[in-house]
């Protein structure tokens, strides 16, 4: 049975209802957790299937790194739409990094506030390796 996503417009609160698929839109919907019908269906994320090439030509655009090295906001901003060229989950280290870079931060800074950073996470980087 297909698991349906809803948001009580009462109570805030999500939950999950199991429906088949000839009972979807035909059975009413209460929350969960307050009981109430004042419900509306949360639509998941879409993900758009890209071929490896397409990704890597999104990323290779020549006049996105210029001037990378000296401006660590359009660094932090490129990394975050590779992050979401490449389609897959990334380490909460990655947003760290990104969000630190797109306040202003630069690398050194990024890296003498977070020394081990990537052990593990990052693709094996160890300390002293945060190459951009």
């Amino acid at each position: 049975m297909p698991l349906y996503d809803y948001v009580c417009l009462d109570c805030q609160k999500r939950f999950d209802v199991f429906f088949t698929y000839a009972e979807y839109g035909t059975k009413p919907v209460a929350c969960a957790h307050c009981q109430s019908t004042n419900v509306r269906r949360r639509v998941p994320r879409v993900r758009v299937a890209k071929s490896d090439e397409s990704r890597m030509e999104n990323l290779a655009d020549p006049s996105a790194l210029a001037g990378l090295e000296d401006d660590p906001k359009a660094m932090g901003q490129m990394m975050r739409k590779m992050g979401r060229e490449m389609g897959e989950d990334l380490p909460p280290e990655f947003d760290d990094v990104v969000d630190r870079l797109e306040s202003g931060q630069s690398p050194e800074e990024i890296e003498s506030a977070l020394p081990d950073l990537g052990g593990d996470g990052m693709g094996g980087m160890g300390s002293g390796d945060m190459d951009f």
